[in-house]
């Protein structure tokens, strides 16, 4: 009977290889043994899917898990689960400091969520920490959390870099790709559920195949992807700019449905910062990377992010860095304070720098960046455009859409002002006729 099924509430944090993992835990949950319910009062399992990539989102975390523990007396939860980065990092933390968890579920184990809640379910305690070389393929469909019209796509596990700042292989593992037939038949369950566009990420995506395959075989998954009938737009986030390679360029050269745009982290421009964090270029490598892009795809759409108050960077390094900005002019830039994490080679250099600093230096990139944006955009007045439509603003006629230069969540968006009736997950064509730091306004042709 319907009502004897258990009620699960799901709350996901952090970033969107999360929210894949996310939605696969939720396509599992959802072929018919459970129920989904957003009120936490109604919840038989709550589960908590955990980041902890900087120490804001570790807090995060902690906080939803102390929050939800208490629907175990005040409402009808029977089982609080801990998945996700936190829950493979802190499970030793988890089981002291927070004894209402039930269930603590690895990054490489969630595909077993539909045991450990049964089993947790039962009263017993569960600890899932399977090997972080592994990868869990789940079967069935994913849950979409993104309204349907786009997805992402996690090509690859953990990765092999060890920067100096970050704990990512302590979370994740090492560098592994996904089988490329897994990921075909995942992109065509996407399209068939009505995704128009894929979003191709991981920690490192340039690095696709070489694990698996014996090469960079990133242009390869491209093309196969680009066949699949549905699907309009692919767009590739997080590749290091040492990988980028002549095949990938030209495969966003010559394949339409490859959007000419690509996320790219550099950090840090300063040769002795990168040196310090572990990057594997310098300025002037930087410089020819982002010059050879824009010369083979002169439309390309180039984002980046950067740390600030790196431990030992000085005022010199910092101002280098403003110029080497306002030189290259990037046409989407994320700036991150830097945060000291546990377990990390840069968590112990002497030299750290005081949250102010990091802050005040994060700010001032910022406003450079609001500046050379406000610019960019001032130049595409009168530009023509495809635009997918993600909404509307009520009672304005005024439609809420994105164009391929802008990634969801990070970037802007172009507001379309029509009468006309326009779907969500559509595709219009427009001309832009306005423009802000950020976002952009358009006519439809």
């Amino acid at each position: 009977m319907t009502q004897d099924k258990p009620k699960i509430l799901f709350v996901s944090l952090g970033c969107d290889k999360n929210r894949v993992d996310a939605e696969k835990m939720l396509g599992l949950l959802t072929q018919g043994d459970y129920l989904l319910t957003d009120d936490e009062q109604e919840a038989d399992v709550i589960i908590v899917n955990t980041c902890c990539f900087i120490t804001l989102a570790k807090e995060e975390s902690i906080d939803q898990l102390l929050s939800l523990a208490s629907c175990k007396k005040e409402g009808r939860c029977k089982a609080l689960i801990a998945t996700g980065c936190m829950a493979q990092r802190y499970a030793q933390e988890i089981r002291d400091e927070i004894p209402e968890v039930d269930a603590i579920v690895g990054t490489t184990a969630y595909d077993a969520i539909r045991e450990v809640i049964d089993t947790a379910l039962q009263g017993d305690k569960v600890e899932r920490l399977d090997a972080l070389d592994r990868i869990a393929l789940p079967e069935g469909r994913r849950f979409l959390t993104t309204g349907g019209h786009y997805a992402y796509l996690k090509i690859a596990e953990g990765c092999d870099k060890h920067c100096t700042y970050c704990a990512i292989p302590a979370m994740r593992g090492p560098f592994r790709s996904v089988p490329a037939e897994s990921l075909m038949k995942e992109a065509a369950t996407l399209a068939s559920q009505g995704v128009r566009e894929l979003i191709l990420v991981a920690q490192e995506t340039t690095l696709y195949g070489t694990d698996l395959y014996g090469r960079k075989c990133l242009h390869e998954l491209i093309h196969s992807l680009a066949g699949i009938e549905g699907l309009d737009w692919i767009r590739v986030m997080y590749c290091y700019p040492e990988e980028i390679y002549d095949e990938l360029i030209e495969c966003m050269k010559t394949e339409p449905k490859f959007v000419h745009y690509l996320d790219i982290p550099i950090q840090h421009s300063s040769d002795a910062v990168l040196k310090r964090m572990g990057r594997r270029t310098c300025e002037a490598d930087l410089r020819r990377i982002i010059a050879k892009l824009r010369q083979e795809v002169p439309d390309i759409c180039i984002r980046t992010t950067l740390i600030t108050g790196f431990p030992g960077e000085t005022d010199e390094q910092f101002e280098d860095l403003c110029r080497f900005i306002n030189e290259m002019e990037f046409d989407r830039l994320g700036v991150f304070p830097y945060s000291q994490e546990e377990g990390t080679p840069a968590a112990l250099f002497d030299d750290q720098i005081d949250e102010e600093t990091k802050l005040s230096r994060r700010d001032e990139l910022m406003e450079l960046q609001q500046e050379i944006s406000a610019d960019l955009n001032e130049k595409r007045k009168g530009m023509e455009t495809d635009i997918l439509i993600e909404g509307y603003v009520p009672g304005e006629d005024v439609f809420i859409g994105r164009g391929y230069a802008d990634a969801p969540d990070v970037d802007g968006y172009i507001f379309v002002k029509t009468s006309e009736p326009l779907e969500t997950g559509s595709f219009v064509h427009g001309r832009i006729t306005g423009s802000d730091a950020y976002d952009l306004t358009a006519e439809l042709i």
